[in-house]
């Protein structure tokens, strides 16, 4: 078991060590460069000054971040549960295709956000404007890249589960939804990136709590290190997101992740 475990740590690093490498000379700079180009505290903290003087409002800043990532991760669920059956109804629908479709389009042209007003003045400062404007964020991407994949099956797949004699269900489950999870994936990962920014915008907008709220507070104290303190909660919340999709595709659609890497 531990060789196993050393040996997938090894693969991560040598496929890492770079990115870690661009990360800790990027965060060196930043440390450094302060008191090269004199640069005053309140406009660009130090990263240590940051971790240092947040440690202190730490549980504020938890707590927070447990307010957007409710925020988030509800209502990127929410988009996902809704978008994929109806991505599936869409693509087998052509009356859906001609109606829905094209309007799907155009509202995905349009900026969630600038509904985030009108969501608050409707519903107040609480949790459900809040998961809408994520949701609204989210559901999109997801619903415009499952009726891409549902509805690009090659001719080839098709005569073949014709000519096996599967049934319609079987056919579906068994070639056409394997078939579409990869493209289902690339809208899945474009949400987890939406959601924690619609959460903190709508927060922006109008909230009493969440990190949003929190980042507005602390700017207004003149208070640049906590502020930047907020925004890497937000970046390891997105990341956190991120990841658990990721890890979801690798178990769901692991042949797929085997092409990519063979290319």
């Amino acid at each position: 078991m531990i060789p196993g475990l050393l040996e997938k740590l090894g693969q991560w690093f040598s496929r890492s060590w770079m990115f870690m490498c661009f990360f800790a000379g990027f965060f060196l700079f930043w440390e450094y460069s302060i008191g090269w180009f004199d640069v005053p505290r309140y406009i660009l903290p130090r990263p240590t000054e940051i971790i240092t003087k947040s440690a202190a409002d730490i549980d504020r800043l938890l707590y927070y971040t447990w307010v957007t990532g409710s925020e988030s991760f509800t209502g990127y669920i929410i988009a996902i549960v809704i978008a994929v059956p109806l991505g599936l109804a869409i693509a087998f629908s052509s009356i859906l295709r001609r109606t829905i479709y094209p309007f799907f389009v155009s509202v995905e042209m349009v900026p969630k956000i600038a509904f985030a007003p009108l969501f608050i003045s409707w519903l107040g400062f609480g949790f459900l404007p809040k998961i809408i404007i994520v949701f609204l964020v989210c559901f999109f991407p997801i619903v415009l890249n499952a009726i891409l994949a549902f509805s690009s099956l090659s001719e080839e797949l098709t005569r073949f589960c014709s000519a096996t004699g599967a049934t319609r269900t079987r056919a579906f489950l068994k070639v056409r939804l394997p078939a579409a999870l990869p493209q289902c994936f690339v809208g899945f990962k474009y949400g987890a990136i939406n959601a924690t920014v619609g959460a903190t915008i709508a927060e922006f907008i109008g909230s009493d709590q969440g990190l949003g709220f929190y980042i507005q507070i602390v700017t207004g104290n003149m208070r640049p290190d906590l502020a930047f303190a907020a925004i890497f909660m937000l970046t390891a919340l997105g990341l956190f997101l991120f990841g658990l999709v990721t890890l979801a595709e690798r178990l769901l659609v692991p042949w797929h992740i085997s092409q990519r890497r063979n290319k």
